[in-house]
């Protein structure tokens, strides 16, 4: 069982402290660590992930409120100096409340706890979207959608056989969409991963259409293309 996880804290030395802790570990696959709750949020909504190790006391947006704004959060294990803190952290429903400095040995104590959690209640995800259009409500199987389209207040959903408009937020279907199989490669842009059929310089062939990547995205899409290789 490989757990994804990343690490956010602005202090250096307490990202390598747990990068060198997660090494130890073959049951870890340790993607990002994050300076600010900014670059973690970025990396929870590009990549599937499912532990996060958070400081708390952050400068702009702190831990807590970083956890509080996620609509689906992964598991989070807090990790800071101030012990103040550790009530609101468990009403977070946090796996665990790590205290600096700490060790290896409570590290892996708080893995053990992220791993019970995960074999304890897996989580079922659907495997459809639910799209209102044409005074219809469409049950649309995921691995049937090309892409998804912002068009004002509404979104068109484009699938393998047809499109449908829907009056709906572009945020609100990524929301309901698995995060490892869709990739926002654009402001507008909703793509399915894996109906990709090829890269051309800052654009991606999806059935019909070519659709544009932005600067920020396309290193991103491509490390996620590198990992189904």
């Amino acid at each position: 069982m490989k757990i994804r996880c990343i690490a956010v804290d602005d202090e250096p030395l307490s990202l390598r402290i747990i990068e060198k802790y997660a090494a130890e570990l073959p049951q870890l696959e340790f993607v990002a660590t994050c300076a600010d709750a900014f670059a973690a949020m970025e990396v929870l909504r590009s990549q599937p992930v499912e532990v996060v190790f958070l400081d708390i006391n952050m400068p702009k947006l702190s831990g807590i409120s970083m956890l509080k704004s996620l609509d689906r959060p992964p598991l989070v294990v807090f990790t800071t100096a101030y012990p103040e803190y550790a009530v609101e952290g468990f009403e977070l429903e946090a796996v665990d409340y790590l205290l600096k400095p700490f060790s290896l040995e409570r590290f892996i104590k708080a893995v053990n706890r992220v791993i019970e959690k995960l074999t304890a209640h897996p989580v079922t995800q659907p495997s459809h979207l639910l799209v209102k259009a044409d005074k219809k409500l469409y049950r649309i199987d995921y691995r049937d959608i090309l892409y998804l389209e912002a068009c004002g207040d509404y979104v068109k959903v484009f699938t393998k056989d047809k499109m449908l408009l829907t009056k709906e937020r572009l945020a609100n279907l990524e929301a309901a969409l698995p995060i490892d199989a869709f990739l926002r490669i654009h402001r507008s842009y909703l793509i399915a991963v894996d109906a990709i059929e090829f890269l051309e310089g800052n654009m991606v062939k999806m059935g019909e259409a070519k659709l544009p990547i932005s600067a920020s995205m396309k290193e991103v899409l491509l490390k996620r293309l590198g990992s189904r290789e």
